[in-house]
């Protein structure tokens, strides 16, 4: 079997995959650090990626999305354009092993206050498609 082409660290995001108590680093069952591979190691970075505002990482201070600016906005057609357009040039920039096969943004009928944002994308080394959804609460601004 050959290795796996994708590999991270495991990460729990506070905000998106589990609460603030088995946030973080993930150990694994040996004790050592828990590892993600393919699919789950790109859809981490994704995650990631939009959830980090722009200067916040010190040695990459351009990486990350611009959705923090949403904050406080009207939840409206505008705000879920300029959202896809966020999320959009931040994957075009810094996921280049995926491609987008489709990119919407939405009002939460359940909470008028957040924004759906839903991906569809597609890895370029093995053609496998993925989908993800991101909430992005506009009043105070958690994912």
């Amino acid at each position: 079997m050959s290795a796996a082409r994708y590999r991270a660290w495991q990460f729990l995001h506070p905000d998106i995959d589990a609460p603030e108590s088995s946030s973080g680093l993930q150990l694994a069952p040996t004790g050592g650090v828990g590892m993600v591979s393919e699919r789950a190691s790109v859809r981490q970075a994704i995650l990631l990626l939009i959830s980090t505002r722009p200067g916040e990482r010190v040695m990459r201070p351009d990486y990350g999305c611009d959705l923090h600016r949403l904050v406080f906005s009207p939840n409206d057609n505008t705000t879920a354009g300029l959202a896809i357009h966020y999320v959009r040039q931040a994957l075009i920039r810094w996921e280049p092993r995926i491609e987008i096969v489709s990119l919407d943004a939405s009002r939460d009928e359940a909470d008028p206050g957040r924004l759906l944002i839903l991906l569809n994308y597609r890895l370029r080394s093995t053609r496998e498609s993925d989908r993800l959804t991101v909430t992005v609460d506009l009043a105070g601004g958690r994912f």
